[in-house]
C-alpha cells in the first residue's frame, strides 16, 4: 500500500513541477525548428508536391507526438522520439526515382518493414549494430557534406539574404548556443517573409490536410532509397538513441521500440512522411539532469514534447506552402547550418580510430561523390567500399605474424 502511495506522490510531483515540462517544450522546439525546413525540402527533392510534403510533415509530427506521450506515460521513462534528420539529409541527395513520389512512398514502407524486422529478428538488429562506428559516421558525414556547403553557396548566389542568416546564427552560437539554429530559422522566416510572395490560396491551406498516397514498389527506389534510409536511421538515430538513454541511466528493451517506430513509419509513409525513430540529440534534453534532478520524474518531459509536436502539426501545410514559394538555396542554407554540428560529430567519430581511418575516409569520399552505379546511390557504395577495405586491412594484419614465423 505504501509503495502505491509513493508512486502516486511521484506522479503528482511530476505533474506540478514545471522543470520537466519546460525541458520537453524546449526539446520539441529545438527539434522542430532546427529541421522542419530540412524535412520539407527533402520530401520535395524526391518528388513530393507542396501539399504532399505538408501532409508528410503533418503525419510525422502527429506520429512523433503520440509516441512520445504514449511510451513515456506507459513506461514512466523519458523515452523520446523524433523524425530521422540524417534520413532527410540523405533524401536531399538522392533525387527523384523512376516512378515518382509513389515509388518513394513504397521505399519508405520497405524501410519501415526493415525496422520492424529489426525488432522481430534479433540477428538483423545485431548486423546493423555490428557496422563499425567509424564507417557509419563516415557515411553520414558524406551525406551531410553537400548540404553543409549550402550556406556558402547561398552567400554567393544571394548575399543580401544569406549573410543576415549566417550572422544571426554565428552571434547566437556565441551567446546562446542551444538556440542558435532556431534563431537562424527565425531570421530566415523574416527574410523570406519580406522578400517572398506566397501563392494565392496559401492562407487557405493553413489547416493541414492529410493526403493518402498509394505506394508503388520499384527495385530502383528500394535500392536507392529504402536500404540506405534504413541503415542511416538505425545507425544514426535508433542505436545512438539507445546509447543516450543508457548514458543517462535508462536501460531500454530495443526490440519493442524498433517495432513501434517501424509501425509508425509505415503509417506516416502512406501520408507522405519518412521514418520515425528514437531521438538522439533531443533525447539528451528530456532524459538528462536538466529535465529533473530525479530520474524518476523525467518522463514528463517527453509527454510535454509530444503535446508540442501535435500543436506544431497544425502549421505543417502553411510551412510547406511558404517554403515551396521560397528560394531553395536559402532553405538549404538554414538546413546546412542546422546540420553543421552533426557533420562535426560524424567526422570526429569517423576519424577517431586510427586503424579504421582509411576505410572511413574511403566511405566518406565515395558517399560525398554522389555517384550512382547500377542504379544504386553513393551511400550504399561508400558503405560497401569502406567495409570491404576494412576487411582487407584486417586480413592483412592477421596474416603478417604467420609470414614472419615462416
Amino acid at each position: 500500500m505504501s509503495d502505491v502511495s509513493g508512486t502516486e506522490r511521484r506522479v503528482v510531483g511530476a505533474g506540478v513541477n514545471p522543470q520537466p515540462l519546460i525541458a520537453g517544450l524546449l526539446a520539441a522546439v529545438v527539434g522542430y525548428a532546427s529541421t522542419f525546413a530540412l524535412v520539407l525540402a527533402a520530401l520535395t527533392a524526391v518528388g513530393a508536391s507542396a501539399s504532399q510534403a505538408g501532409s508528410g510533415l503533418l503525419a510525422i509530427c502527429v506520429a512523433v507526438g503520440i509516441l512520445n506521450i504514449a511510451v513515456a506515460w506507459t513506461t514512466r521513462k523519458p523515452v523520446s522520439f523524433a523524425w530521422s534528420t540524417p534520413g532527410a539529409a540523405f533524401l536531399l541527395t538522392v533525387g527523384e526515382p523512376a516512378g515518382g513520389y509513389p515509388a518513394v512512398v513504397g521505399a519508405f514502407l520497405v524501410a519501415a518493414a526493415l525496422i520492424v524486422l529489426s525488432g522481430l529478428v534479433r540477428p538483423l538488429a545485431r548486423a546493423v549494430a555490428a557496422i563499425p562506428a567509424p564507417i557509419a559516421n563516415a557515411m553520414l558525414a558524406g551525406m551531410l557534406l553537400t548540404l553543409c556547403l549550402a550556406p556558402f553557396r547561398a552567400i554567393e548566389e544571394a548575399p543580401a539574404h544569406a549573410l543576415p542568416i549566417l550572422l544571426a546564427w554565428a552571434l547566437a552560437l556565441r551567446f546562446t548556443r542551444r538556440y542558435a539554429v532556431p534563431i537562424a530559422v527565425l531570421v530566415t522566416v523574416i527574410v523570406l517573409a519580406t522578400t517572398t510572395q506566397v501563392p494565392q490560396g496559401g492562407v487557405a491551406i493553413v489547416w493541414p490536410m492529410p493526403i493518402w498516397i498509394m505506394p508503388a514498389f520499384t527495385l530502383d527506389a528500394i535500392l536507392r532509397i529504402a536500404l540506405p534510409l534504413y541503415i542511416v536511421t538505425m545507425a544514426s538515430q535508433n542505436l545512438p538513441g539507445l546509447a543516450v538513454m543508457k548514458a543517462n541511466g535508462f536501460d531500454l528493451k530495443a526490440a519493442p521500440l524498433f517495432i513501434l517506430t517501424g509501425a509508425a513509419s509505415a503509417a506516416t509513409a502512406l501520408f507522405g512522411g519518412h521514418t520515425v525513430n528514437l531521438a538522439a540529440i533531443t533525447a539528451a534534453i528530456a532524459a538528462g539532469p536538466e529535465a529533473h534532478p530525479d530520474p524518476g520524474r523525467r518522463w514528463a518531459a517527453p509527454v510535454a514534447a509530444g503535446g508540442t509536436y501535435i500543436v506544431f502539426a497544425a502549421a505543417a501545410s502553411f510551412a510547406a506552402a511558404f517554403i515551396a514559394a521560397s528560394p531553395p538555396i536559402l532553405i538549404q542554407a538554414v538546413a546546412g547550418l542546422a546540420l553543421l554540428s552533426s557533420l562535426g560529430a560524424a567526422l570526429s567519430g569517423a576519424l577517431v580510430n586510427e586503424e579504421a581511418r582509411l576505410p572511413a575516409i574511403l566511405t566518406f569520399v565515395a558517399t560525398a561523390s554522389g555517384v550512382t552505379i547500377l542504379g544504386v546511390g553513393a551511400p550504399f557504395w561508400g558503405l560497401v567500399g569502406g567495409l570491404a577495405l576494412m576487411m582487407v586491412l584486417r586480413l592483412g594484419q592477421r596474416s603478417k605474424p604467420e609470414l614472419v614465423g615462416k
